[in-house]
């Protein structure tokens, strides 16, 4: 999809916005035993703090996964699915907790301070290994995004993206889609944050950025002048996934699985996916 501009667009398009997502390896779902029929009771749950949902994400928390940096609001993706997750668990809204945590520092290995993180972090074998992942409450699609005019603008095929200067942040699977997907000749530009990545592509030390299309969609409309999303990445053989993360064996897994896959069955996950992200208008690349 170009760049959608005006007020209509910036209104459809206020709720999607940048993200710093997804580890390198990914796995679809998150593998757990299903809970004994009472062990996912309000008063029956492990938590840190007894009576409260205590739930990390990153600061700055941003749209379209969250609203006006607040992640508490129950405005943008992740937020809303959380307060859902949490309404099935038996929690009210006001006895959610939030804290910020770093997003690499979510799947460190060791314990946490929360019951779960919620920050686009990417179901992955490899960092399995270290934390407990809920099954799925997001399916990922990469995608190549640039400006008006540029090199890239008109491609239609990875192929015409091998000589340009790329780049993702630094950890996510997005840079590992750059990477293994696209193979261009020139080293991919890495960067701490998508900011940062917008930024070199506004000063043009950059031909495309590659990014998870809701982010796609925020940085062509609201921070690039002439953005233009390229085209979205093969999804390749599993399909990547966001997942809460807990702490390695947590006793909460098994029910914060339980509760996502309720969600997604019962419509839910659709719906606010239909309400805070969209995906119209990014073709295949092939």
């Amino acid at each position: 999809m170009n760049s959608r501009s005006g007020l209509a667009a910036l209104a459809v398009l206020a709720v999607v916005g940048l993200t710093a997502c997804a580890p390198e390896d990914n796995a679809s779902g998150g593998a757990t035993t299903p809970p004994a029929a009472d062990a996912c009771s309000k008063d029956q749950l492990a938590l840190k703090t007894a009576g409260t949902l205590t739930v990390a994400t990153d600061k700055p928390a941003y749209e379209p996964w969250f609203s006006a940096n607040d992640p508490a609001n129950g405005k943008g993706y992740e937020s809303a699915v959380t307060y859902a997750v949490a309404k099935k668990l038996g929690f009210e809204a006001a006895n959610v907790k939030w804290q910020t945590v770093q997003f690499n520092a979510a799947f460190a290995p060791g314990p946490k301070n929360f019951d779960f993180d919620v920050n686009q972090v990417s179901i992955s074998e490899d960092r399995r290994k270290a934390v407990d992942f809920s099954t799925g409450y997001y399916d990922v699609r990469q995608t190549v995004i640039t400006t008006a005019g540029s090199k890239i603008a008109n491609a239609k095929s990875i192929a015409e993206l091998a000589d340009a200067k790329l780049g993702a942040q630094v950890g996510t699977t997005s840079y590992t889609a750059l990477r293994d997907i696209i193979k261009p000749k020139q080293k991919p530009g890495v960067f701490d944050s998508n900011d940062l990545a917008v930024q070199a592509l506004k000063n043009k030390q950059l031909d495309g950025i590659v990014v998870d299309l809701p982010t796609g969609f925020y940085m062509t409309a609201a921070q690039l002048d002439n953005g233009k999303i390229v085209g979205q990445l093969p999804a390749g053989g599993q399909a990547e996934q966001f997942g809460f993360v807990l702490e390695k064996g947590s006793k909460l897994t098994a029910c914060v699985s339980q509760a996502v896959d309720a969600l997604r069955a019962d419509g839910t996950l659709t719906r606010l996916q239909d309400q805070f992200l969209t995906s119209e208008g990014a073709p295949e690349l092939s």
